[in-house]
């Protein structure tokens, strides 16, 4: 006798909690000179959480990245894309792994989920003829709520950056895995990420440049924000120029000894495990 729909569904969600929890750095590229340059790669960031497999900001090489990781990650069993943001170094490989999701649109399957500006108007960056061979677009709002099979993924308000832009978090049984992307530091940034356990920042460089002009965060506001937030362990990513020239290292040295939270420095192809932190 075959078990009843609710069965089925309580021995998926149960399989998926038992799953191992990861994410792994494609790229720790930030700013166009360190992206033009590949002084750091520049894929983004792939989840498998509760089962679901995630490409995150999947910027140019994320294809390449994923297709030469050791195991490799193959594209075509993604089950979502996100987009934190319509910015080249966040999106210029979406339509590949669209394509990639969807086996050339053989398949009607796979999530995206971005920005409203990210599909409409003179700058969107997802091809119109892929949409319909997804299963389903949801189109990203502040503060909102949304389900991947058993995964829930939440937005922050909007960050202060030149496009629209909005921070991510994903709930695990115990734990909040966050993404502070790309933002400036403003009054109110850190209300979104008072529940994050491990978190994902953007650090683009050491200190502002003259004018503040850039929407980027700092090492100095970083850790502004830590001795405030608190997060059980942090990983520093998307560095520009000045951090790189600083060693990233360092930087997240100096910001344990400044706050009393653990945070390291990501590179290239480094992997987190999750279910293993107590």
């Amino acid at each position: 006798m075959l078990p009843s729909m609710s069965s089925q569904k309580k021995t998926k969600i149960e399989a998926a909690e038992g799953a191992v929890n990861y994410f792994k750095f494609l790229g720790t590229a930030g700013a166009r000179f360190v992206m033009a340059r590949q002084l750091r790669a520049s894929g983004g960031i792939y989840l498998e959480l509760l089962g679901q497999k995630i490409a995150l900001d999947p910027g140019p090489g994320a294809l390449v990245r994923m297709t030469r990781s050791r195991p490799a990650l193959d594209p075509s069993r993604l089950e979502a894309v996100i987009l934190s943001h319509k910015h080249i170094d966040h999106s210029n490989d979406v339509n590949i792994l669209l394509d990639a999701m969807t086996a050339g649109g053989l398949k009607k399957r796979g999530i995206l989920m971005a920005p409203e500006e990210c599909l409409d108007g003179p700058d969107a960056v997802v091809l119109r003829y892929l949409r319909d061979h997804l299963e389903r677009i949801d189109i990203l709002k502040p503060e909102k709520a949304y389900r991947l099979g058993p995964l829930t993924v939440r937005t922050t308000r909007r960050h202060d950056h030149e496009a629209e832009t909005y921070g991510l978090k994903f709930y695990l049984p115990g734990q909040v895995l966050g993404f502070m992307v790309d933002t400036g530091y403003f009054p109110g940034l850190l209300e979104s990420y008072r529940d994050v356990d491990i978190l994902v920042m953007s650090v683009l460089r050491v200190r502002e440049a003259e004018g503040n002009y850039i929407k980027h965060l700092t090492a100095v506001e970083a850790t502004r924000i830590l001795k405030e937030l608190k997060p059980r362990r942090v990983y520093l990513t998307h560095f520009g120029l000045t951090m790189l020239q600083a060693d990233p290292r360092k930087v997240a040295g100096k910001m344990v000894e400044e706050t009393g939270v653990e945070v390291l420095a990501a590179y290239d192809g480094l992997t987190v495990t999750l279910n293993s932190m107590s």
